[in-house]
Parts: structure tokens; C-alpha cells; sequence
């Protein structure tokens, strides 16, 4: 479908770098480890979200911090999910939203959250947005910005570049000027979590992108990055807790609007394939 308009179902994702909003199917997902800072808000009823550990949110929202396995469950067929990129944002007041949603289930702000999502649906979004725009319409604040050492954001600069280029850690430690040991410690000591694991999470994120697109499955794995479609079809299902075809399948109705529209164009990113 084109992604200037929304359809008549609601259904639309906003997408940057940064942020993620999603209304849409649920699906039914198994297990999901996200590599963001994941947000769930229930469209009607409520929500049930259970960690690995057997903690339970229940109510209209529910918070679950990056690289965290976890249940979704919800009343209706659709749900809200807002996606923060953990190195974008400071840890500690994340840490804050995150207690303020799971122990109150905060119903202002989830009903703030439905509100944005109707304003989407009437006046639409597709001709992009700044984080600061994106942070303003769903928490009415601008998150607060985790700043990065430069040689680090250069590398993360190139893992969210969704052209499909092969990204190693000994290629950004040359471009940073580091041995790839050092480039490596300052890499973790910068994000909080490893190269390798951040590279898996932003691969599978850049499927987003596409999610609405006719495309074949097995060229667009090797597009952005995976070896091979067993390799491509493990990781989205980790990360998701569903097959890449069950996702493509419930997003067929999904409006989606990229802060910067002229980013990406699925039909061309297939670099010429047949």
C-alpha cells in the first residue's frame, strides 16, 4: 500500500533511527526480546506484559527495558508500541519512566499515547519529524539525549544505515582510529551493550521498513545484511517473537511514515534484483 495515506484501520508506524511508534496487530507473538526500550499500550481493555521472570504488567501500559525476553498479551487484536534506541537516551530517567508505567500503569499517559495515534490517523505525519517532535507528541517532553563519544556515533551512524552494506567492528575500529580491542571496550562502555548484540538488534529493526512492501523475502535477508534466510528467519523471531512472514502478513493495511520520507524506497532497494 502507499505509505502517504493511512487506512481506514488505524494501522501505521512512524519510523526513524531513534524511535518507533507502531499501531497495528499484534499477531501472536511468542517470547520477543526487543533490543530497544519497549513501551505497550492497549487501543481498548487492557494489556498484559510477563518478563522471563515471571513479573507481570497489567493494565492500559506496561514498560520492558532493552535485551529483556518477554510476553505480550492484549484484549483486542491491536496494541500501541513505542521502540526508544537505548543510545539515544540517558538510562536513568528511563529508568524513572519506566517505575512511573509499571507501578501505576499510568493511564494519563497511555490515554495521551491513544489521543497521538488518533491525531496521526486524521492528519497524518508523512512528511516527516524530528526525535524531538516524535518525544513531544507521545510524552509531551523531549526524552533526555544521551550523548555518545564521537568515534562511537560515527559507528552507529553506519549500523543504522539501512542500505545493506556489511558493517564489521574492524572496519569502524579503522574508521575511529582504535585498535579493534579498544574500539570494542569503548563501543560497550558507550551503549551499554556489545557490538555484536547491537549489530543483530539494528539488522532486524531495518526489516521495518519493508514490512508493507511486495517483496521477496529470501532477497531482502540478504539486503540488509543476514547471511542466509535460516539465519535471517531465527533472528526475527527472537527479536519479535514472530516469523518474518506473519509479520509481512498482518502489516499489509500499514500507513508508514519515516522522519526523513525520501530515506527509504523499498521497490528500489532491492539493487537491481529480478
Amino acid at each position: 500500500m502507499s505509505d502517504e495515506a493511512c487506512p481506514a484501520s488505524g494501522h501505521l508506524m512512524l519510523i526513524s533511527p531513534e524511535r518507533v511508534f507502531y499501531a497495528g496487530l499484534l499477531g501472536r507473538p511468542r517470547r520477543r526480546t526487543s533490543g530497544a526500550y519497549s513501551i505497550y499500550v492497549s487501543l481498548h481493555g487492557q494489556l498484559r506484559v510477563t518478563i522471563e521472570d515471571g513479573q507481570a504488567q497489567t493494565g492500559a501500559m506496561a514498560f520492558v527495558p532493552p535485551y529483556v525476553p518477554h510476553n505480550v498479551d492484549c484484549d483486542s487484536r491491536s496494541v500501541i508500541c513505542l521502540v526508544i534506541e537505548p543510545e539515544t537516551v540517558l538510562p536513568t530517567p528511563m529508568a524513572a519512566l519506566g517505575a512511573r508505567i509499571a507501578g501505576s500503569a499510568d493511564g494519563a499517559l497511555a490515554e495521551r499515547v491513544r489521543q497521538a495515534h488518533r491525531s496521526l490517523v486524521t492528519t497524518g505525519r508523512s512528511e516527516g519529524f524530528t526525535t524531538s517532535e516524535f518525544d513531544n507528541l507521545f510524552f509531551g517532553e523531549t526524552l533526555p539525549t544521551r550523548r555518545v563519544d564521537r568515534r562511537i556515533a560515527g559507528a552507529l551512524a553506519r549500523l543504522n544505515d539501512i542500505s545493506g552494506a556489511a558493517v564489521t567492528a574492524e572496519d569502524c575500529a579503522v574508521a575511529a582510529n582504535l585498535s579493534q580491542s579498544r574500539f570494542l571496550h569503548l563501543f560497550k562502555d558507550e551503549t551499554g551493550v556489545s557490538f555484536r548484540a547491537l549489530r543483530a538488534w539494528k539488522r532486524a529493526r531495518h526489516l521495518l521498513h519493508f514490512v508493507n512492501s511486495e517483496i521477496n523475502l529470501a532477497h531482502l535477508a540478504q539486503d540488509i545484511g543476514y547471511p542466509d534466510s535460516t539465519h535471517f528467519s531465527h533472528s526475527i523471531r527472537r527479536f519479535y517473537g514472530l516469523q518474518p512472514r506473519a509479520i509481512f502478513s498482518g502489516s499489509r493495511d500499514l500507513a508508514i511514515w519515516r522522519s526523513d520520507p525520501q530515506a527509504v524506497n523499498a521497490a528500489e532497494f532491492r539493487q537491481g534484483r529480478p
